[in-house]
């Protein structure tokens, strides 16, 4: 088995590489296990080395057609194709935004279909895609009217793959991811960066600008469960999928007071304190077009992992960043 993560030296790509090579084997095209022989690992700049003879890196950019050649070129049975501008920076580069998120996701489809081995294909999308006039709770069904570029460059991407698979050129799966949070490290230029920022820096004794309201609901996924997300979508068969590909990832909805509530009672009023409440209605105005509930049952019934409640989620932010509270 030969595997690709495009954005294989990201945080999601990173964590990704290491839980398939602890697995250590993905279901082939007719459900069989099969160890991974490769794991190559694709980025705009070289991914931090894994020690593992199964590792392969290659850096540039996903949108040359040279670069994808040589990432297939050995053939490819499973990809994760997680690269992408995020939403920020999409917005204020619509042209670097486009090149990377839809032009470089129709040259790798176009790849895999001229590979003749049908390969799987996970492709990550967003809850971006939805917007406008939404009910209470977004089902998978509810028509997406993106009000953003990255928005509609995922939903894009998601009819891609469901078409490329109709015609069989490759087995793919549109995983809708919600907000992941907590990520770790510093802000990025994504609208959903706060989501992070008001638990990670409170929690390292640095203070955190929340630029929306208290009372925005937002729809989140822990880095552990996303992961797992990712992989437990490849297994899945295709012909459990039905006439969908694309699949909202179980979220909690929670709002983002409640998100402060749970860092107080994990990191203690200290933590949470250190939350500075300033609108900015750019990033509000991003904010209010996603969903804060959906239903997650077609999810659940396909056996994708949830998270429990976003206090659990945030120890495990603390667990894995090995800080020390009061």
């Amino acid at each position: 088995m030969n595997v690709l993560i495009t954005g294989g030296g990201g945080f999601l790509g990173q964590r990704l590489a290491r839980r398939l090579l602890e697995i250590g084997s993905l279901a082939d095209r007719d459900g069989r296990p099969r160890s991974i022989q490769r794991l190559t690992l694709v980025d705009v700049a070289p991914p931090p080395l894994i020690a593992d003879p199964r590792v392969d890196i290659l850096a540039g950019d996903i949108a040359d057609p040279a670069l994808i050649d040589r990432a297939l070129g050995a053939g490819v049975d499973a990809i994760f194709h997680l690269a992408a501008v995020v939403s920020g920076m999409a917005e204020a580069e619509f042209e670097t935004g486009m090149r990377v998120n839809l032009d470089a996701t129709r040259a790798l489809l176009d790849a895999a279909r001229a590979s003749g081995r049908s390969p799987r294909v996970v492709f990550t999308s967003s809850v971006a895609v939805y917007g406008g006039t939404l009910p209470a709770t977004v089902l998978d069904s509810t028509a997406v009217r993106p009000q953003t570029s990255y928005g509609a460059q995922k939903a894009i991407g998601e009819l891609l793959v469901n078409d490329y698979s109709r015609r069989g050129f490759v087995d793919g799966r549109a995983l809708r991811l919600p907000t992941v949070s907590v990520r770790p490290g510093k802000p990025n230029a994504a609208a959903s960066s706060f989501a992070s920022g008001i638990i990670r820096e409170p929690l390292n004794g640095q203070d955190a600008v929340c630029p929306v309201d208290p009372s925005t609901r937002l729809l989140l996924i822990s880095p552990r469960t996303v992961t797992d997300c990712l992989v437990h979508g490849h297994e899945v068969p295709a012909g459990d999928l039905g006439g969908s590909r694309t699949i909202n990832l179980p979220g909690l909805s929670i709002t983002v007071r409640e998100m402060a509530d749970s860092l107080a009672r994990v990191g203690g009023r200290q933590a949470a304190d250190r939350i500075r409440w300033t609108p900015e209605p750019r990033i509000e105005r991003m904010v209010a077009t996603w969903p804060g509930a959906w239903d997650n049952s077609r999810a659940i019934a396909l056996g994708f992992p949830a998270d429990t409640n976003f206090d659990a989620v945030v120890r495990q932010y603390v667990e894995e960043a090995g800080l020390r509270l009061n």
